[in-house]
């Protein structure tokens, strides 16, 4: 406007009024706040114990007993695993199979496996190191996929893979497939060169709660090579099916 001055106080730089906004920040000076039972506890310890089979099986003229469970604690990434299977036939062990393993998850559904295998019952003890794999296939099939090597017995394999098919939420058909393998004939374990054997089973369980499933089933076991020799010297069949009774449990 003529004839007026225009006055400007100076547009940046001095103090800041003390009313004004924290330049660094929206926080207006509030702290951040600690809501309890909010944390993201993936790194929680926890353990399980699942008894799989505890069943009893007769067939082919033999009946006996048989044992799968096994046992894990840690957090989602490492856990110390405990697996246990046996047999037992004419009310003496005739195999078992017991590893010590640490698990480590690697993907989603999927870990690896590494640690120690002893083997007991007919033929006398056997010690192996174990290195392998286990998780979720696509289509929900539960794999396990494991080597072993011990001086002077070379490798071994061992292959499992099974499938929950669901009739209603409690009444559960659970196929399963199983193989082993071997690099060196053990005639103390009458276990051949090669493909030793494959067992497939199919069991029907009811879940009269989540942790207690009693179920009936059947199973076939094939031995192949030498192991099928073995068998047949000692008067024995390299194939076998039996029907079993049993129950599924965890806590």
């Amino acid at each position: 406007m003529a004839g007026h001055a225009m006055r400007m106080g100076p547009m940046q730089g001095g103090d800041p009024p003390p009313d004004s906004r924290d330049p660094n920040a929206y926080n207006e000076g509030t702290r951040h706040a600690n809501f309890g039972n909010h944390e993201m506890n993936d790194n929680a310890p926890f353990g399980k114990v699942l008894v799989d089979k505890l069943e009893a099986a007769r067939g082919d003229g033999e009946h006996g007993q048989n044992l799968e469970a096994e046992a894990w604690y840690g957090n989602d990434y490492n856990k110390a695993w405990l697996k246990v299977e046996g047999e037992r036939r004419g009310g003496s062990l005739d195999s078992s199979r017991t590893e010590l393993l640490w698990d480590r998850a690697f993907a989603p559904f999927w870990s690896t496996q590494l640690g120690v295998r002893h083997d007991s019952g007919e033929g006398g003890g056997r010690n192996w190191l174990a290195v392998g794999v286990q998780g979720l296939a696509p289509y929900w099939f539960e794999t396990e996929a494991t080597a072993y090597w011990r001086p002077g017995s070379g490798l071994a394999a061992r292959l499992n893979v099974k499938y929950e098919i669901l009739f209603t939420p409690r009444l559960i058909l659970e196929p399963e497939l199983g193989a082993n393998l071997y690099s060196r004939a053990d005639p103390e374990r009458a276990t051949g060169k090669g493909l030793s054997d494959i067992n497939m089973g199919l069991r029907l369980r009811y879940e009269i709660t989540r942790k207690f499933a009693p179920y009936i089933g059947v199973t076939w076991n094939r031995q192949f090579g030498g192991t099928a020799d073995y068998t047949r010297q000692r008067g024995g069949d390299r194939s076998e099916v039996q029907a079993v009774v049993g129950v599924r449990l965890w806590f």
